[in-house]
């Protein structure tokens, strides 16, 4: 391919690339506000007990309901995704989700409304999750089906680049709010500002995805054959063993993104009694290298496959698992550094899942594909972290944590060695 055509694709992909990383960045987001939220406030708003570590748990519990709802989201998001389009499927996962973002905002509390305020919680919390259960596949179909050839690592990264930046707004967010109002103001209603802010977030998010046209591979699906009638079934008969291999492959960078967030920042600000705006500073400090690991697998992904970068991400995982119970036993600039070793790790579990998982499934369900592995390893790698690794540093201590975590690594790694290619071209 010469130079001229390869710099007319990149341009033309400008707002393709754009619409990726914003529309991820943005449902993350909203899905890290109720993370930092449960951490923070949620368990003493919601839960009450006289026990502090089970209001904690309770809130993490609260949390885990979207992971359930994920698998959900990417059934139903993907059977329209694979039948009707990317776009317009992106478009309705993305306002899912914003609206039960927004409406968390207006919660009343258990001691206003008793047992109704958790109900309502978890129900918002499950349509997040499911929102959320169709917008990571298709927004890294967005990116790999516009990629020319040799890109798809480079241009399957930009969805994952949503995540550290909607971290860093999430979690920016509540540090200038613990900067400027007192803890009873941030416990009364300051909790409630970035749920209403996720509102503006939403609407550029929306601007942005609504100038997109659908993409090139499944244009060129519609013009041979018919979608497939029901996406999902087709997938599970001809398609098991890459579900089954992509949905474990992504239990590590699950398990390493909310280690390193909610359980970290529940467990420092609790039990070991950290300040909650130092603590807060350290995590966004440490996220940047979750965006320098993401691009540098981005980049290793086109010269030696998506697989590869992933498979060496599982081994440092299981290292930096191994490390946690020493470094968390220093002072906050010990955390720091164990926080920003497990972040910049997790790029390279992360960033090339954007490339890796799509191949592994025809353009006939690959959204649905893609959508439920990733958010069934969701369940396995991100939705009992903090509840599992709270009661094993009571139990067994942080030590017992890190030995989880390399398990969790072992795990994808057997799941990449077990598919060793992507089952079809996209």
């Amino acid at each position: 391919m010469s130079q001229q055509p390869l710099t007319g694709i990149l341009r033309a992909a400008r707002r393709v690339l754009g619409a990726s990383l914003v529309g991820t960045a943005v449902e993350f987001y909203d899905f890290y506000i109720y993370a930092t939220a449960a951490s923070l406030v949620f368990g003493a708003l919601f839960f009450p007990s006289k026990s502090a570590s089970v209001q904690q748990l309770s809130a993490y519990a609260s949390f885990g309901v979207a992971f359930v709802a994920r698998p959900l989201g990417a059934i139903v998001f993907g059977h329209f995704g694979d039948r009707l389009g990317r776009k317009s499927t992106l478009v309705a996962s993305l306002l899912c989700m914003g609206i039960s973002t927004l409406l968390i905002a207006f919660l009343p509390t258990y001691q206003t409304a008793g047992w109704i305020a958790p109900l309502l919680l978890c129900m918002l919390r499950f349509g997040q999750g499911f929102g959320l259960g169709g917008e990571w596949g298709g927004a890294a179909l967005l990116a790999v089906e516009n990629a020319p050839p040799g890109w798809r690592g480079r241009f399957g990264m930009f969805p994952q680049l949503g995540a550290p930046v909607g971290f860093i707004a999430a979690n920016g967010f509540f540090l200038i709010l613990g900067l400027h109002l007192t803890p009873e103001d941030f416990l009364e209603w300051g909790w409630r500002v970035p749920f209403l802010a996720s509102a503006v977030l939403v609407l550029v998010g929306l601007w942005v995805r609504l100038q997109l046209t659908e993409t090139p591979s499944f244009k060129s699906l519609l013009a041979t054959e018919r979608p497939a009638a029901v996406p999902v079934a087709e997938l599970l008969r001809t398609h098991r063993h890459e579900t089954i291999s992509g949905t474990f492959a992504v239990i590590a960078c699950f398990a390493l993104f909310y280690l390193a967030t909610a359980f970290a920042l529940g467990y420092g600000t609790t039990v070991l009694q950290f300040n909650r705006v130092h603590f807060l500073g350290a995590q966004l400090g440490a996220i940047v290298f979750l965006a320098l690991g993401i691009l540098l697998a981005g980049w290793a992904s086109d010269r030696v496959g998506p697989r590869r970068v992933l498979m060496a991400g599982c081994l440092g995982t299981i290292a930096v698992g191994a490390l946690l119970g020493t470094l968390w036993a220093g002072g906050l600039f010990s955390i720091w550094l164990w926080l920003s070793l497990a972040l910049f790790m997790m790029g390279f579990v992360y960033g090339p899942l954007g490339a890796w998982l799509p191949g592994l499934f025809s353009s006939r369900v690959r959204y649905t594909g893609t959508s439920l592995a990733f958010t069934a390893g969701g369940i396995l790698g991100g939705g009992l972290v903090p509840f599992v690794a709270q009661e094993l540093a009571t139990r067994g201590g942080l030590n017992a944590v890190g030995a989880y975590l390399a398990l969790a690594g072992i795990a994808s790694f057997i799941a990449l060695w077990t598919m060793p290619k992507a089952a079809t071209t996209i």
